[in-house]
């Protein structure tokens, strides 16, 4: 991950895929990505080991020199992010059996060539 030729897009596309990556190595099963919403897109949807919907958002970022990744999820963000979760509970396709609802927030840091992944639950 971080080759300096992707663009900011494909930089962050391959920082969700990691991300999905990684979580499904901690056990969990992705329900959707990059699902669109008239309030935005949400990165990742999925279910965890305790049957939790988490609603992962993911920040890829390069390096820290413009702050914390998390810092660009903003209250308004976070606003149209539950919007965009209450569309996807309500659409019959995403039905399945759960015992909460919380959102996430994983933000992938380029250092020294690998990728550091940080893991903020029950981020908002």
């Amino acid at each position: 991950m971080g080759d300096r030729n992707l663009t900011p897009k494909q930089f962050g596309a391959l920082g969700e895929q990691y991300a999905a990556a990684w979580l499904e190595e901690h056990g969990w099963t992705t329900l959707s990505r990059n699902w669109h919403t008239r309030y935005g897109e949400l990165d990742i949807v999925m279910l965890n080991p305790e049957y939790t919907v988490v609603f992962v958002e993911v920040k890829s970022r390069r390096s820290m020199h413009y702050g914390y990744p998390q810092e660009a999820i903003t209250p308004a963000k976070q606003h149209n992010l539950r919007k965009a979760a209450c569309d996807w509970l309500l659409d019959r396709r995403n039905r399945v059996p759960h015992t909460a609802v919380r959102f996430d927030v994983v933000t992938i840091v380029l250092r020294v060539g690998r990728p550091l992944v940080h893991h903020i639950e029950n981020a908002f």
